[in-house]
């Protein structure tokens, strides 16, 4: 087939989408509504509070979290904080049960696909009234403080960020002979690919330049933002039609059919592991932190990453932003508001809690506590790299509405079938408009 040009003239399966759409029919039930509790400015140092703090993780996570704790109760010995920790899934489901009985801990950690839900179904504080008093500010850059705004609301503190990238194998491009693809714009990265292909093919190597680039939702939010667009509006209705998506779709096709990026079966076939980190890929587009995890997959054979901006779809083109890793968010219900957002404010900013998380949660957001953190090469990494992509960021999306999680696992399960070819572009297409009407309208 006859190559084609890919963006030149036009302009992952989230295991908790289920959760997340469960959720939030639980949760419309449950608002509250009420008012936030009185706000002031400062908190007593000498009462005694207990704290109740959930977060998601593991046992290494854990043992950090006691570590901080321990550290917040030098300078705050009168506030006792009872943690708990799960994985991801177990974790929303607790807070589901929580948030339909309204007893949701005082502090908890939040992910972004979950803000608005819960911010507009009453049940977060708004953090606004401690900010630049309990919570300090100045750490923090103006869009990254707003990522969590539901409204006029502050509904969570970013604990870290993180922005797309795209992750280079240069030991495997070596082995292949090709020269890893650097940067350069969309139709560069499509010619390298074919490149790839060849030079894979000619040394007899079961490797492919990279996955299907139109398969992941987060691409097609690139290709948006160069046009000025968003997946989502601020009002909450959907920012693309038919016709965006189905040229996405249908610049993909001809990839899937010359064998220019890994096959569909291979990537079943690979997984838990993705092509990438199964060194099968020599790049792979995803969000800059998940180096570490790269490394560790794909072991001593391949002892180092690059890390460039994603190809460009538009010259000058603000596509890029900061995305909050997670954040930390207090309970309208918590009857300990101020030390609520004393904890929080520890846990974000302070150099001391910088230091025992290392990049564990992410690079830290705050600048006060990222000046606390002892980089190690993976984290200078990404800190080098999100200082070289300025002039490409631009403001964050909308905060994520209702039920987008389930909205990008329907995105990614029908990248996946158009990459198997057992659906035509124009039926995705429809699939994909009838979920958004639903999760929009229910």
């Amino acid at each position: 087939m006859e190559r084609t040009k890919m963006f030149h003239s036009k302009k992952r399966v989230f295991t908790g989408a289920a959760l997340a759409a469960g959720t939030a029919l639980i949760l419309a039930g449950c608002a509250s509504g009420g008012s936030a509790p009185d706000a002031a400015a400062t908190f007593d140092p000498n009462e005694k509070v207990t704290l109740d703090f959930a977060f998601w993780g593991n046992d290494v996570r854990g043992d950090l979290y006691n570590q901080a704790i321990e550290a917040f109760n030098e300078e705050y010995p009168n506030i006792t904080v009872n943690s708990t920790f799960l994985a991801w899934d177990e974790y929303w489901e607790k807070r589901q049960t929580e948030a339909a009985g309204k007893n949701l801990p005082d502090v908890f950690q939040m992910d972004m696909t979950y803000v608005r839900q819960y911010s507009e179904n009453g049940l977060l504080a708004d953090l606004s009234p401690y900010l630049g008093s309990i919570i300090a500010t100045d750490g923090y850059e103006e869009n990254v403080l707003n990522i969590a705004k539901v409204g006029d609301a502050v509904a969570g503190m970013p604990v870290s960020t993180n922005a797309l990238g795209m992750f280079e194998n240069p030991t495997l491009a070596d082995e292949v002979g090709i020269a890893p693809f650097g940067g350069g714009s969309w139709d560069d990265y499509i010619d390298w690919l074919y490149d790839a292909r060849d030079a894979a093919d000619a040394g007899g190597l079961e490797v492919w330049g990279g996955s299907n680039p139109t398969g992941f939702i987060q691409t097609f939010e690139l290709a948006l933002r160069s046009e000025g667009k968003a997946v989502f509006n601020e009002d909450g209705e959907i920012g693309f039609t038919k016709e965006d998506l189905a040229d996405f779709w249908n610049q993909g096709t001809p990839l899937i059919e010359d064998g220019v990026v890994i096959p569909q079966q291979r990537i079943e076939e690979l997984a838990p592991l993705t092509g990438f980190d199964s060194a099968k890929q020599l790049s792979e587009i995803t969000w800059d932190n998940f180096g570490a995890g790269y490394l560790a997959n794909l072991g001593e054979a391949y002892p180092e990453l690059d890390l460039v901006a994603p190809p460009v779809f538009k010259e000058g083109a603000k596509d890029l932003y900061l995305k909050a890793g997670m954040l930390l968010s207090a309970a309208q219900t918590s009857d300990h508001p101020q030390a609520a957002a004393t904890f929080i404010d520890f846990m974000v900013n302070s150099p001391e809690a910088g230091a025992i998380f290392g990049t564990n949660r992410g690079l830290p957001a705050s600048s006060t506590q990222r000046d606390g953190v002892e980089l190690d090469a993976t984290a200078q990494q990404i800190l080098d790299y999100e200082a070289s992509i300025a002039d490409r960021l631009g403001d964050p999306p909308p905060v994520p509405i209702i039920g987008y999680g389930s909205v990008e696992a329907k995105f990614k399960e029908l990248g996946q079938e158009l990459g198997f070819g057992t659906i035509t572009v124009d039926d995705a297409v429809d699939q994909l408009f009838t979920e958004i009407d639903v999760i929009l309208n229910q």
